[in-house]
């Protein structure tokens, strides 16, 4: 089949299975002069497996390591272990490696019962989440090659290939790189380039924040900590209809393990103080685009909405972030500066990484 055939077949873009191929060697066995692929049944099952994972979360990279053993695994090559590939908050896809040869025994434990496939045999637990390792950084060089892969493929309105470098770039590096060194630096350059253009490129910053969005929340995650205090509760104040950073802060936070709840752009007071009382929230992050939709007493007012017994009454952190906030913040508000600061202090707030600092006035 030609690569075209394949395309339509599996539901993706030619580009992305030509980026498959070069990136994780996922291409046809049989190459014709000229450069052609013709693609075979054997060469389909590994890009089935592929959009099998990366539609149920898994980044793509891993994705690709399990599609090429399971391949090699049904071709009878030795070495070919199948390694355990989770999506995000779910089961593992493959199961846990034997480590002793026999059925029904892993991690070396000797345990009495029937073999997993017997009938009525209980099959074996899902691996307990453990901290990811961690994501290499971005060296100076691929920050410039992917933002200016990522802008001229907005300009060309080519929506296949800004999908296909997103979901990488955060499957690769992580959210919170991926939204700081590529994401908001591509963003800001359209914007720049619509604003001196004469309302021109509108529809490629429309189709850009579309695609960083669905990457977003795409980006794999943890299941949350149980020992952290509460939710973090993630919302825009009223009249901000800008909610992309947040959802970036969303992304993160879910990599990081934390709960949260996303009440998205434009969140009524009234609304806002409910979804506190009724949520019990560790943190509150209120997003401000513009200082004309800060709004220093609703993050007062925020800070001071309790919940629980009489006696014990319990408030939650109050972080206001984004550049609408800039000035004087009210007493014991944090304001992070970066994504990166974000969620550092709310890995503090909620119970699961060092206190954080107050940050400048």
């Amino acid at each position: 089949m030609t690569t075209g055939a394949v395309a339509r077949l599996l539901g993706v873009s030619p580009v992305t299975l030509r980026s498959w191929d070069r990136r994780y060697g996922l291409g046809p066995a049989d190459r014709r002069a000229g450069g052609h692929r013709r693609w075979r049944p054997a060469d389909l099952a590994v890009l089935r497996e592929m959009c099998r994972l990366t539609a149920s979360g898994v980044p793509p990279a891993e994705a690709a390591l399990a599609a090429r053993q399971r391949d090699r695994r049904a071709a009878g090559e030795p070495g070919s272990a199948l390694p355990v590939v989770a999506p995000p908050g779910g089961r593992a896809l493959v199961p846990p490696p034997r480590t002793d040869g026999r059925p029904g025994a892993a991690d070396g434990a000797s345990r009495a019962g029937p073999p997993p496939d017997a009938p009525g045999a209980v099959p074996p637990a899902a691996p307990l989440p453990s901290p990811p390792p961690p994501l290499p950084p971005l060296s100076p060089a691929e920050v410039r090659r992917e933002c200016r892969g990522l802008a001229r493929a907005a300009v060309r309105l080519d929506a296949p290939a800004m999908e296909d470098l997103l979901a990488t770039l955060v499957g690769r590096f992580g959210p919170v790189a991926a939204w700081e060194e590529v994401m908001v630096p591509v963003l800001h350059a359209v914007g720049r380039t619509w604003e001196t253009s004469g309302d021109r490129y509108v529809e490629v910053e429309h189709l850009l924040s579309w695609h960083v969005s669905t990457a977003l929340r795409r980006a794999p995650a943890r299941t949350p900590d149980s020992a952290s205090r509460g939710p973090v509760l993630l919302a825009c104040v009223p009249d901000e209809q800008h909610s992309l950073a947040l959802e970036a802060l969303a992304a993160a936070l879910g990599g990081s393990g934390l709960a949260y709840r996303m009440l998205g752009a434009a969140v009524p007071v009234e609304a806002l103080g409910a979804a506190v009382r009724r949520t019990g929230p560790a943190a509150v992050v209120l997003w401000s685009q513009s200082r004309s939709t800060a709004n220093v007493a609703l993050a007062r007012d925020v800070a001071a909405t309790g919940w629980g017994v009489r006696g014990a009454r319990t408030a939650p952190a109050v972080l206001t972030a984004g550049p609408g906030w800039a000035g004087p913040r009210p007493a014991g508000v944090l304001r992070p500066l970066s994504l990166r600061e974000a969620v550092t202090a709310l890995n503090g707030v909620c119970g699961t990484g060092p206190a954080p600092g107050a940050g400048p006035s």
